[in-house]
């Protein structure tokens, strides 16, 4: 009877345990892939339950924009690239950097080599596919730095908008579209296009790469001890899955491929895609490196005539939740 009686406490107190699991609400900026890896992983290695989470995933898509989705609150928080959290902060929306696992940029430029581009001054004249949804900034700010409009004509840019495929390339649409190194450009050479017939501009080697993939909150969010006090919990764990994916590449894959409902992945591109991605997130223990951030507001606001940015942020970032995840 004793050990029945124990055994019954022992499970009440397993499911008080699971209730009493905080529950946080996780938006990502695309679709389940590779790109994700740390937090599928954190997810499926347990590590958000060890830390009292009760963590839900939300896939983003095409139309889904990270920052209307914590604002309608939708989300605790959100994954943006930090050009769009700016432009949303000075438009209103005081969304707040509390980690950065991508510590480089995977976004570039992939052109047809036959159209004569050899150098960034050749894109004069030509079609550049652009993503939009706030993924045109880091684009807007090398074309103003270069003095080059995105108006058109010979001296100009003519912007095509581009849907989240590698279409307009294959289809001579477009000179040049927006690819990651981990995704789309993958794509292109899946569709049998040789690296010889492409040339590429990595935005890294162009000086004006700026941050992706970081973790934004509401401001005011930060102020409830409560909140802070599960952001801390769900940056440790979510840095957790993070290193556990960088030095288990494979099986990070494999995991991402078990949460896509879609089932539109294949094994072969995700782990291809979390091998770039290790690369990205290579060097980053989670916390915002200020020289970066610096480099990012520097590159968005010396936009010339039309900067993505046209003020100094502040309070944009904060080390308030690193400090204690990462200790």
């Amino acid at each position: 009877m004793k050990k029945i009686l124990a055994g019954a406490v022992s499970a009440f107190a397993l499911a008080s345990a699971a209730q009493a699991a905080d529950e946080v609400t996780l938006q990502l900026k695309w679709v389940t892939q590779a790109q994700f890896a740390g937090y599928y992983v954190a997810a499926d290695k347990g590590f958000y339950e060890e830390e009292g989470l009760d963590v839900t995933i939300k896939p983003g898509g095409p139309d889904i924009a990270p920052a209307q989705v914590i604002a309608g609150g939708g989300a605790d928080v959100v994954l943006d690239w930090m050009p769009s959290a700016l432009a949303s902060r000075e438009k209103g929306l005081p969304l707040v950097n509390i980690a950065q696992p991508f510590k480089s940029s995977g976004m570039m430029l992939t052109c047809w080599k036959d159209t004569g581009i050899e150098k960034p001054e050749d894109l004069k004249g030509k079609t550049i596919g652009v993503w939009f949804f706030g993924n045109e900034y880091p684009f807007l700010s090398w074309m103003s730095s270069l003095g080059i409009s995105t108006e058109g004509g010979d001296d100009g840019v003519t912007v095509l908008k581009q849907g989240f495929n590698v279409d307009p390339l294959l289809q001579r649409q477009a000179d040049c579209i927006s690819t990651m190194t981990y995704n789309e450009y993958w794509q292109v050479i899946d569709a049998g296009v040789t690296p010889e017939e492409l040339i590429t501009f990595k935005y890294e080697d162009m000086g004006v790469a700026t941050l992706e993939d970081g973790m934004y909150v509401m401001e005011e969010n930060l102020a409830d001890p409560a909140f802070e006090d599960k952001m801390v919990r769900f940056v440790k764990a979510s840095m957790k899955g993070w290193k556990y994916a960088e030095e288990n590449p494979d099986e990070a894959a494999m995991i991402v491929l078990d949460n896509d409902e879609t089932g539109a992945q294949t094994e072969t591109h995700q782990k291809r895609m979390m091998g770039e991605i290790a690369k990205l997130t290579a060097g980053s223990n989670g916390a915002l490196d200020e020289a970066d951030y610096t480099r990012t507001v520097e590159t968005l606001l010396g936009g010339g005539s039309d900067p993505v940015i046209t003020i100094q942020p502040e309070g944009a970032w904060t080390h308030q939740i690193t400090d204690k995840a990462l200790n």
